[in-house]
């Protein structure tokens, strides 16, 4: 009798040609459904195009036929979706990591840019203050490796210890955990001259080898553009949700729509978009100048089809905080509206930790 067990342990013997896995351990085989003789699976693949599609269809087909002779198989195929990627990926990368037993990180929130120099990181760090004062738990995760400024803004400078099972990230004084490459760096001057793969590891690393505890939120500072670092994150850590920040001028508009358009390739659910420095306010009579000329923010989310999540002021004030190390003291009621609507729009699933899937 063909039941839906002896289909699993049949494709428990299909092994990845190019992974040390089978198809099963790797998530890749859902809904089996058996009836009158035939049997029906999905076959989910990390992207709809791979040059192996083929290969695995055939190998998954005749595990499953060799089952019974007279056995009809049909195979479907289907793109797994974001968190589903970031499982596959993590077991393809040899499984969770000891820090990951101990961590229970409830929804990460990555922000982006398109292009540098817009105030993506200070945007991401008044995103970690502003949820922190509604009493969240919070981590950050700089996975901004070439370019790292979060440890400078909240005035952390000491390298992290050792844990138990991983490293222990640093914190702020309000409470914020944070890991970044500089703090690692004997010099928070030193250059990072890697390569993809180098920076593509450090990611990971900070994902799974440090122990970040229990969280509500793990925000995730990527770097600008869509280069290796951007790609690991999406592939490898179950995003809830993507921040897009831009500035005034259309050129800025014109780039970040195409990092939001990687991000909706691979499946990132993008919660909306921050436009940075869209004004300067005349200390003495209170003028919103637009030095960087008329706002072009709503012509790129009405492209893209997500929200205006709030527009921020160009700050001197908050130049200076973040340049002393003392971000959480900066006022950001601006933010506010802007945090609330991260909370309102992030997915209400939690991420399940990729180690008890």
């Amino acid at each position: 009798m063909i039941t839906s067990e002896r289909v699993l342990s049949a494709l428990r013997q299909v092994m990845h040609p190019e992974m040390k896995h089978n198809l099963v351990e790797l998530g890749m085989i859902k809904d089996v459904v058996i009836k009158e003789g035939r049997v029906t699976f999905a076959l989910m693949l990390p992207y709809k195009e791979i040059p192996i599609k083929d290969n695995l269809v055939q190998s998954a087909r005749q595990a499953v036929a060799a089952l019974d002779p007279g056995l009809e198989v049909e195979v479907r195929l289907a793109e797994m979706s974001q968190q589903e990627r970031a499982v596959f990926m993590t077991a393809a990368g040899g499984g969770p990591k000891p820090a990951q037993s101990v961590n229970r990180v409830d929804r990460v929130v990555a922000v982006l840019s398109g292009k540098g120099g817009v105030g993506k990181s200070s945007v991401a760090a008044l995103l970690a203050v502003a949820l922190r004062r509604r009493g969240k738990r919070i981590g950050v995760l700089d996975a901004d490796i070439t370019g790292p400024s979060i440890p400078r803004m909240f005035g952390l400078h000491q390298p992290p210890e050792m844990g138990s099972v991983g490293i222990l990230p640093a914190k702020t004084g309000t409470g914020i955990e944070v890991m970044s490459i500089n703090l690692l760096l004997s010099n928070e001057d030193e250059a990072v001259i890697w390569r993809g793969p180098l920076i593509s590891s450090a990611i990971k690393q900070f994902w799974g080898e440090v122990m970040w505890g229990d969280l509500d939120y793990l925000i995730v500072d990527l770097p600008p553009g869509t280069s290796d670092a951007s790609l690991t994150v999406m592939q490898s850590i179950p995003l809830s949700g993507l921040v897009l920040v831009t500035s005034p001028q259309d050129l800025a508009g014109m780039v970040v729509r195409k990092a939001a358009r990687m991000a909706q390739h691979m499946g990132a659910p993008i919660l909306g978009v921050v436009e940075n420095m869209s004004y300067i306010t005349c200390p003495k009579c209170g003028e919103k100048i637009e030095v960087f000329g008329p706002s072009q923010v709503l012509h790129t989310t009405a492209q893209l089809g997500v929200p205006l999540l709030g527009r921020l002021p160009l700050d001197p004030e908050l130049a200076r905080r973040c340049d002393a190390g003392e971000i959480e003291e900066y006022g950001a009621e601006l933010f506010e509206p802007i945090a609330e609507k991260v909370e309102e729009r992030v997915s209400a699933s939690k991420t399940v930790p990729i180690f008890q899937r």
